[in-house]
């Protein structure tokens, strides 16, 4: 009989692992024994380590478009919106250190990854951010003319940048900070003159 639980704990247990060994130095009986389980018992519930992976990113993705969504929701105007995603995106990765280095680093090394296998989570998440800069133009703050998928893409890539390069320096300041900073440099690009 299945553990409903169980998933959720071998994919905590993934989460330490991969942090710390990297994705590929690691096992399926690493993760076993960090979760406390015998290794036969990951076969129980997820086929391959890629598996894990992918479904790691699938839940984590989830869960933080959700959290985001439900916070920017009472933001009064676009603009507002964008800085509270940008500061959520921050701090929600600086706040779980271990998922910020599996999701900036070693999820990216993974093949499976990038031909689909999170597609519709990452779209979520662009569709997010379009959706709040569709808003902006409608309301007059953003240029009406703005390329709305490029501009969601930039402002990913540059959010996504700074989280990276935070993760690779050993997190030696804190990447809530820069929330500020890259806003308005986005929206100085954006924003209605």
């Amino acid at each position: 009989m299945r553990d409903p639980d169980k998933p959720q704990q071998i994919i905590d247990a993934a989460v330490r692992v991969f942090a710390r060994k990297g994705y590929y130095n690691a096992r399926v009986s690493d993760i076993a024994k960090e979760a406390g389980i015998a290794a036969g018992t990951i076969y129980l519930y997820f086929r391959t380590k890629d598996d894990i992976l992918v479904t790691l990113f699938r839940e984590k993705m989830t869960e933080f478009v959700g959290t985001v969504r439900k916070a920017i929701a009472d933001e009064p105007d676009a603009v507002a919106k964008l800085r509270r995603l940008i500061h959520l995106h921050f701090e929600l990765l600086e706040g779980r250190p271990e998922l910020a280095e599996v999701v900036q680093v070693e999820q990216r090394q993974g093949q499976k990854f990038f031909r689909g296998a999170s597609a519709h989570e990452i779209s979520s998440y662009f569709a997010l951010i379009g959706s709040v800069l569709e808003e902006g133009v409608a309301e007059g703050r953003l240029r009406p003319t703005l390329p709305v998928k490029i501009a969601t893409k930039t402002l990913f890539g540059a959010m996504d940048q700074m989280a990276t390069s935070w993760v690779l320096g050993k997190r030696g300041y804190q990447l809530a900070d820069t929330a500020d900073a890259v806003a308005d440099i986005f929206l100085q690009g954006v924003a209605v003159r």
